[in-house]
């Protein structure tokens, strides 16, 4: 009996860990973009945005519900690992995946990718203290455009 109160104590101490080290990614959860710190190649892409980003093992999923200026609805979603390798993306006219690096534990990188081809970059860093995303896109998009936006987001 003692030694499966034991094995049932280690076991918990155990899934805390895991579950505190699940959690401790600062770009898991919700973010709202903040317009007016935001800056647009040509006048803002969008009215709002809300990014939410969840984890399950080492994927991340996230989901971008955007709002255009002309008051189109979209939503882009994505499941992917800091592996390198291309995970495909959803709902989005200008990239259809993705490859990602995590620089540090703020920081990633990502290429993005249409049919296959390069099309843009995105860095994303959360700042020191969790309440800030910065994400500094370049683009060619499928209209042929070219854009260079910075998106800052306030935690939810």
């Amino acid at each position: 009996m003692r030694n499966i109160l034991k094995s049932v104590v280690v076991l918990m101490a155990l899934l805390v860990c895991i579950s505190v080290a699940v959690a401790a990614d600062p770009v898991v959860g919700t973010w709202q973009l903040n317009v007016s710190k935001s800056t647009f190649t040509a006048g803002p892409a969008v009215k709002s945005q809300t990014r939410t980003y969840s984890r399950s093992g080492d994927a991340i999923t996230v989901v971008l519900k955007s709002v255009g200026v002309d008051g189109k609805e979209t939503t882009t979603r994505t499941t992917y690992l800091f592996d390198g390798k291309y995970h495909p993306v959803t709902g989005n006219p200008d990239y259809d995946g993705l490859t990602a690096k995590r620089v540090d534990a703020d920081t990633a990188e990502f290429v993005l990718r249409k049919d296959g081809k390069t099309v843009g970059t995105t860095d994303r860093v959360v700042s020191k203290d969790g309440k800030t995303l910065t994400a500094k896109s370049k683009l060619t998009a499928a209209d042929g455009q070219k854009t260079e936006n910075v998106l800052v987001f306030d935690k939810q």
